[in-house]
């Protein structure tokens, strides 16, 4: 029986030794696998903001390119505008019932068909009434 009781701490140091070294070793394999999987994860981010990142920059210029029309369209209006000999004429046939002229002044002073003359008139006078 003495020799069991002699036995038994290094039998129980060693079952204890084993037991540890098997739980670092699941351990270390359980990281392993989280490393793994972690590695995974930032690849698919990396190549999902990679994509996204290339898209966000395509719909830029696609944007940019939109907006240079649009000036250059909103300007080709505006000097369409300015040149437009017709409407010197409703600018002038304005002025000139501000003024006082009737319907007759303006068809022979700004070259007006008779209905558009009337129009300016009315025009002008529905807005010296609001």
């Amino acid at each position: 029986m003495m020799e069991w009781l002699n036995i038994a701490p290094w039998l129980a140091l060693t079952v204890v030794t084993f037991v540890m070294v098997a739980g670092q070793l699941s351990s270390r394999r359980a990281i392993k696998r989280l490393e793994a999987q972690l590695r995974e994860r930032c690849e698919t981010l990396g190549r999902e903001m990679h994509s996204a990142s290339s898209g966000t920059i395509g719909m830029g210029q696609r944007l940019i390119g939109c907006e240079r029309q649009l000036h250059e369209l909103r300007t080709t209006v505006e000097e369409m505008r300015q040149n437009d000999p017709l409407r010197v004429s409703y600018d002038e046939a304005s002025r000139l019932v501000d003024l006082g002229a009737d319907i007759e002044d303006l068809m022979n002073t700004c070259g007006i068909s008779r209905p558009e003359a009337e129009l300016v008139s009315a025009l002008k006078r529905r807005q010296a009434v609001a």
